[in-house]
């Protein structure tokens, strides 16, 4: 399949993929970059020949993408020529509410907040300035004035290399079968698919991408090291935010009180709480509220402040197995912190990855070959959220009893929505798709990892009961 694959992709999508081979790659030894950032220079010095131009890639990237550790001379330049400088770079935005101003940071280039600010006239016409992360092209100026002097961003343009057509990616669906699409998908992710032990692990590899498609979806995965649970959600999309142990406040999740500013689950498509054994939760009850609130209905109040958000929240932690990989307790939650171990809270989370099914890391998962550029593959996920109709869809393919639990309803058909916005984006209408398709793979993985969360809430308290409320595709008879 490696082969046909390789003339399909660049067949279908010409514009968007990109060649992966690792040697291409090793210009970017040393620098701190996304996979996104990586793929569209690649992309960008890249010949129809399928040969890159390493030197005029290290000479933009000279020019462009300051070394670590360059910091000092960059200042110096500015300061010295007072001349502008622009840089491709990650910018952190933070309002100063005291002086009425918006500052910056460039973690990589050793720009901090008290040295940045971000000309008021960005702010009136960017709205993503106004706080959070955003990776961008930027002219930097030194400005010194009888007060102050700080290094200001004059010119900005949002790292946005793609217009997308969603309709386009949509319609290429339709030039491959569903297992050529797996796979396309997993290269998508930076992995080789045929270092998978068939479609089911395939297919549980790529529910990591499930919260990336659908809005407000709340997972979880447990997994032993060196599976790549970290790499996905911290590396390949710029509309997720990673959290990667630490203190989580509810000032920085949800509302800043003393800042009147909005947390980063205002801010992005979802949040991933990495290595959540050793993260620490301040305030608890306090955040705990905040979190039953939004995870139940996408909404929190902080001191009468409400906030909104389609963010989805995943937890990612580690867990211990036997000797026959698999987990050493089989009640999985009492691997997570005593934050979690509370069954309303967990039963609003809508499914679990088995993470231990998945393989570790190994050098031949590696792709080699076409894949799509991981900017334009992740600008799609992120407006396939958008796509109301795959909701409208399950509701039409499915039959719930009237009595069935109303969060394992609404779990199930956010998780099969979310497969059917992967594996099926053509579809449009009910028709499009054959029900024995939408039940092998959409609504029976929902419903397994569903049942993996309801199973282990029982467990730790037996008034939830074990059983899931028996969901069906509509007038389906095999």
């Amino acid at each position: 399949m490696k082969e046909g694959l390789d003339k399909k992709i660049p067949e279908v999508f010409p514009e968007e993929c990109v060649y992966k081979v690792e040697e291409n790659y090793s210009v970017f030894t040393g620098k701190n970059l996304p996979s996104f950032i990586k793929d569209w220079l690649v992309k960008k010095f890249t010949d129809e020949e399928e040969t890159l131009d390493k030197q005029a890639l290290l000479e933009y990237m000279e020019d462009f993408i300051p070394q670590r550790g360059s910091e000092k001379r960059l200042k110096g330049d500015l300061i010295s020529s007072r001349n502008s400088r622009t840089v491709l770079a990650r910018a952190l935005i933070e309002p100063d509410v005291k002086k009425g101003i918006f500052r910056f940071s460039l973690p990589e280039l050793g720009i901090s907040f008290r040295e940045g600010r971000v000309a008021q006239y960005l702010i009136e016409k960017h709205n993503e300035l106004k706080g959070g992360e955003v990776w961008g092209v930027f002219t930097l100026v030194y400005s010194n004035d009888d007060k102050d002097a700080y290094i200001e961003i004059v010119e900005y343009a949002p790292f946005k290399p793609y217009d997308i057509d969603l309709d386009y990616f949509r319609e290429g669906r339709k030039e491959f079968s569903l297992e050529e699409w797996v796979d396309l998908l997993i290269r998508s992710m930076e992995y080789n698919p045929d270092s998978f032990y068939g479609l089911e692990q395939k297919l549980l590899f790529l529910s990591r991408l499930l919260i990336f498609a659908e809005p407000r979806l709340n997972m979880i995965e447990l997994a032993p090291k060196g599976t790549g649970k970290t790499y996905i959600f911290s590396n390949l999309s710029k509309y997720g935010w990673w959290v990667g142990g630490g203190i989580v406040t509810r000032a920085k999740m949800f509302y800043d009180i003393s800042r009147n500013t909005f947390g980063f689950i205002t801010k992005y498509d979802f949040v991933a709480l990495d290595e959540i054994q050793t993260i620490k939760f301040s305030d608890e009850n306090e955040l705990k509220g905040a979190f039953k609130d939004y995870l139940e209905q996408g909404k929190f109040t902080v001191a009468n402040v409400m906030g909104t958000s389609n963010a989805g929240v995943i937890l990612l932690g580690n867990i211990s197995l036997n000797q026959y990989m698999k987990p050493i307790n089989n009640i999985y939650f009492s691997e997570l912190p005593d934050f979690f171990h509370e069954s309303a809270l967990l039963d609003r989370f809508h499914g679990f990855i088995e993470g231990w099914n998945l393989p570790r890391m190994r050098e031949d998962m590696k792709v080699r070959g076409y894949t799509l550029n991981m900017e334009y593959f992740t600008e799609v996920l992120h407006m396939l959220r958008e796509k109301a109709e795959f909701a409208f869809i399950v509701d039409e393919l499915l039959d719930v009893p009237r009595t069935a639990d109303t969060r394992d309803v609404n779990a199930i058909k956010r998780l099969a929505a979310a497969y059917l916005r992967l594996l099926f984006p053509h579809v449009r209408q009910a028709s499009d798709i054959d029900k024995k398709d939408f039940e092998i793979f959409c609504l029976n993985p929902a419903i397994e990892k569903r049942g993996i969360i309801r199973k282990q809430i029982h467990l730790i308290d037996p008034e939830y009961k074990e059983e899931l409320p028996d969901i069906k595709v509509a007038n389906y008879i095999f």
